[in-house]
C-alpha cells in the first residue's frame, strides 16, 4: 500500500464518525498521483472544515511527502 493513502486513511479515520465508510483509491499517472477519497455523506463537513481548512491541510502533507521525488500529488474528495 502507498504511504500517501496510508496517510489519508490515517488522518481521516481519526476524524469521521463512519470509519467504515472511509475509501481512498489511487490513481497513478506516471509521476502524478491522485487520491479519490469517499467518506459518509454525514463526515463529509468534517473532512473538508471550515472554509475547506482541513481539506487543505491533509492536502499540504501530501505535498511535502512527494516534494523530495518531484511527483505530484492531488487529493479529491467525492
Amino acid at each position: 500500500m502507498c504511504p500517501m493513502k496510508e496517510l489519508v486513511e490515517y488522518v481521516v479515520k481519526g476524524l469521521v464518525d463512519h470509519v467504515d465508510q472511509v475509501v481512498v483509491t489511487e490513481i497513478r499517472n506516471g509521476k502524478s498521483v491522485t487520491l479519490e477519497l469517499h467518506v459518509a455523506p454525514d463526515d463529509m463537513g468534517r473532512v473538508i472544515g471550515k472554509g475547506g481548512r482541513v481539506a487543505n491541510a491533509i492536502r499540504m502533507l501530501l505535498r511535502v511527502m512527494v516534494a523530495r521525488e518531484g511527483g505530484r500529488v492531488t487529493l479529491d474528495i467525492v
